[in-house]
């Protein structure tokens, strides 16, 4: 049997397991190692399953994935949640949609200190939707924009999606973070103009809060100094600011945890049960995205054999077409790998397979970067399946699947929107990057 052969009836399988709900990580390496063994013996594949396991969790680089998702968990637990998002409402709460505003604001902050999109959206399940439901507004305008707003969490940094991409593809992380921060402050500003063309689209939409006093408001912001100065020692020791010391990204992930930590215990907001849930909650995660990561990587020794990026590569760009018509249909099959598979899995299984394509296409592989992340995420959130959609649902027992969609199909615009300018004008992401 030729490699092009097994290699389809490899892709065949894994889609086929991945159908019958074997976990994704699971499903790549079960095929993975099969199809290795079938090409070179069983002996070679079932050493790769030993070397490749031990030497994935033992890699100091892969360290920054469990910190950020240890400093995530620690931030959620401590409620720092809730402080954003009553800052975000004092400030723009009288406005019409100005509920919706805050959640986005909120959203946006939260995700520089989480760094995950289903932490964002299952977090502010339980604290925008109660609020803007108590407002009356619409159950479909207050579940999309929270889905909307969780997306925000692949883009600023620190972002474990964009952390595992730059792992993969040998990227610089930290260029990888800071190229982020201009289209996550970009998606940000478009999903709050969409929600004032909304209101001032339909007036009778959505309402109108009580407008907070200057005491208010100064109180809300004193509560926010905890985030925001984990968020500035963070970011500013990957980047090196003049104030603070020089982080590696996986160093910035430990003393973002150990600093969300301290700030949780010291605040009296991470008790024993808090700490031990968020310990639990990080180790979990964790482990399903190692096991995700052997799981590709033993699936990549597969393709590797097979020739399947080269193949791929010499298939996009002899179809005649122009860069970004191959860019076009790249973008295209995220879209509809998103109705199958979350965004960790979507950007390990298919990365190594890629990008051989992009670079040979000659484009800029921190800007690709940005650009795939920002499509697996709008892969999240849009119809039929869409994985922050079904975290809302699963917290908001109360919310249809087809009212979610409604509310978010404003935002998927957006985000198209989004993308294309993006695509039009890679000095949006590479700008920062190119100061460092």
């Amino acid at each position: 049997m030729s490699t092009d052969a097994v290699a389809i009836i490899g892709f065949v399988a894994l889609f086929a397991l991945m159908l019958l709900r074997v976990p994704v990580g699971m499903a790549m390496g079960l095929v993975g190692v099969s199809g290795f063994a079938w090409l070179v013996g069983g002996g070679p594949a079932l050493k790769t399953v030993g070397h490749t396991s031990m030497r994935t969790v033992t890699d100091y680089t892969f360290g920054v994935i469990p910190m950020f998702l240890l400093m995530g968990a620690f931030v959620t637990n401590s409620g720092m949640s809730r402080e954003l998002f009553h800052a975000a409402n004092t400030f723009v709460g009288h406005r019409r949609g100005g509920l919706g505003i805050a959640t986005i604001v909120a959203c946006g902050g939260f995700a520089a200190i989480s760094g995950s999109s289903v932490a964002t959206a299952a977090t502010f399940s339980t604290v925008a939707y109660p609020e803007m439901r108590r407002h009356k507004y619409p159950q479909s305008f207050a579940a999309g924009v929270i889905a909307a707003g969780g997306t925000l969490g692949a883009m600023l940094p620190p972002s474990t999606v964009l952390a595992v991409y730059g792992i993969i593809t040998e990227q610089d992380v930290g260029k990888l973070f800071i190229a982020g921060i201009v289209p996550g402050l970009l998606a940000a500003a478009m999903y709050v103009a969409t929600i004032t063309i909304i209101g001032l689209a339909r007036p009778g939409f959505l309402p109108e809060g009580p407008r907070a006093s200057a005491r208010e408001r100064l109180a809300a912001v004193q509560d926010i100094w905890a985030p925001l100065l984990l968020f500035v020692f963070v970011v500013g020791g990957l980047y090196g600011l003049p104030f603070l010391p020089r982080f590696t990204p996986t160093e910035a992930g430990g003393v973002g945890a150990a600093g969300a930590f301290l700030l949780g215990v010291l605040r009296g907001r991470l008790r024993r049960n808090e700490i031990l849930r968020s310990l639990l909650q990080a180790t979990r995660t964790a482990a399903a995205v190692f096991t995700v990561l052997i799981g590709a990587l033993l699936f990549g020794y597969f393709l590797t054999v097979t020739q399947t990026p080269q193949k791929v590569t010499a298939f996009l760009t002899g179809l005649g077409l122009s860069r970004y018509g191959v860019l076009t249909l790249i973008m295209l099959m995220y879209l509809v790998l998103g109705c199958l598979m979350d965004a960790m899995a979507m950007i390990i299984l298919t990365i190594p397979i890629i990008f051989p394509v992009v670079v040979h296409l000659g484009f800029d592989p921190v800007w690709f970067g940005v650009i795939i992340v920002m499509t697996v995420e709008l892969g999240l959130i849009h119809p039929p399946v869409g994985m922050n959609v079904f975290v809302i649902k699963s917290v908001v027992h109360e919310v249809s699947f087809s009212t979610i969609f409604r509310g978010v199909l404003p935002f998927i615009a957006t985000d198209i929107l989004r993308l294309v300018i993006l695509i039009a004008f890679p000095v949006l992401a590479l700008w920062l990057p190119s100061k460092m």
